[in-house]
């Protein structure tokens, strides 16, 4: 049986925790079937059993196209780039970027079409923030996607309950599959380049926020608890990749007025690799994760194997990730009324999560209780060996 998989983000390409769950759920899927990936970019891999290719957008489609939509149709034509031919057994598609293309397959080839959904598009409206008009397009794809497919792979069960709520689809289609952690390479570390190249300073303890600058990963809302959290305390913010220039400024604008206040914040402006990143995870006093959409939360069990002990809101697939009292603690987060996903009372949000963060890190006897149950929690509960396991069987299913 061979399965190909198509995605936006791939190896050396990943900004988001979609790409990071491509990137390893490929691996261990390997060993168990031949496996190809395509994907977005210029990559180039052939092993045994794992082959990738990257295919570039057709400029000239999108050359002219009316502002905000060159990027979608650009991302259209790399869709028709995957589907032209075929010689697996069953299509795996990624984040909508890559759905239209396991759509035409299915079509075209009569092969069972699997989609994953790491997010979605009407749990998100700040994308048309980012997309525009092309928002509709994405949100079309995605719902087209979801109703065509043979089978959803929901990372969380409040993910399950959110496509039920979106689209009509039979709840027998959707399948819970978490995703998981590499724990040989995600653990504590004693190194300590990172921080001295990062000027972090190894005696005071710190505050650690990993992501990108998006509405999603709620980093606004953190910035703005700042001035509620131990000024003794570090706050190193590892955040790059905003999604627009308006939240760029934005982030910008409320750094530089919170550091008037608070002289211990440090912001790390880029995505740093593994291995500085696993650095900052091992060395953190707290890890906070302020995210006011998540369907899953891959960035918690990176923090959790690393023994840092977590700080959450309790939104989405965190609910299923942190275990409140035991490896961490999750603020509640109130939505507003008309379901968006934004606090209804975003002051009381900031100062709740700094009230948390304040608790661990005033206490040290609690955050070494919570350290130690969250790497057990990783090891038990989160593993790429058993995701890749639990989708080679799906896929076993849909293909008889």
């Amino acid at each position: 049986m061979k399965v190909v998989l198509y995605t936006n983000e791939y190896p050396p390409n990943i900004y988001g925790g979609a790409g990071v769950a491509v990137e390893y759920l490929t691996r261990e899927l390997s060993l168990l079937m031949d496996v190809e990936v395509r994907c977005f970019g210029d990559q180039k891999v052939k092993l045994p059993h794992l082959q990738v290719a990257g295919y570039k957008p057709w400029a000239a489609l999108a050359k002219g196209a009316d502002k905000g939509l060159g990027k979608a149709l650009e991302a259209v034509s790399v869709n028709l780039q995957f589907c032209k031919n075929n010689t697996a057994d069953i299509v795996h598609c990624h984040t909508w970027y890559a759905n239209l293309g396991g759509f035409f397959a299915k079509l075209l080839y009569k092969v069972p079409f699997v989609l994953t959904t790491h997010s979605l598009e009407p749990h998100r409206p700040w994308k048309r923030e980012q997309l525009g008009g092309a928002y509709d397009l994405s949100s079309w794809i995605e719902e087209n996607a979801v109703q065509s497919a043979d089978a959803v792979i929901a990372v969380s069960h409040g993910m399950k309950a959110d496509i039920l709520s979106c689209y009509n689809v039979p709840a027998s289609r959707i399948h819970v599959i978490h995703n998981g952690i590499d724990l040989a390479e995600y653990s504590r570390t004693t190194s300590s380049k990172a921080l001295r190249k990062w000027k972090i300073d190894p005696a005071k303890p710190y505050v650690l926020f990993v992501g990108r600058i998006t509405r999603q990963k709620g980093i606004i809302h953190l910035v703005n608890a700042i001035p509620h959290i131990d000024p003794e305390a570090q706050i190193v913010l590892c955040a790059g990749a905003p999604d627009t220039k308006e939240i760029a400024a934005e982030m910008e604008a409320s750094v530089a007025k919170i550091s008037k206040v608070h002289k211990n914040v440090i912001w790390i402006r880029g995505m740093l690799p593994k291995n500085e990143v696993i650095e900052l995870y091992s060395h953190a006093a707290v890890f906070c994760c302020p995210s006011i959409y998540e369907p899953f939360g891959i960035i918690n069990v990176e923090a959790m194997a690393c023994g840092v002990p977590v700080v959450a809101s309790g939104v989405g697939g965190i609910l299923e990730v942190v275990v409140p009292e035991k490896t961490g603690l999750l603020v509640p987060f109130q939505a507003l009324k008309d379901g968006a996903c934004e606090p209804c009372n975003p002051e009381k949000f900031s100062r709740d999560l700094a009230a948390a963060v304040n608790r661990v890190l005033r206490n040290p006897s609690l955050a070494r209780k919570f350290s130690a149950a969250g790497r057990r929690r990783a090891e038990t509960q989160f593993s790429w060996a058993g995701v890749a396991k639990k989708t080679y069987d799906l896929y076993r299913s849909l293909v008889r």
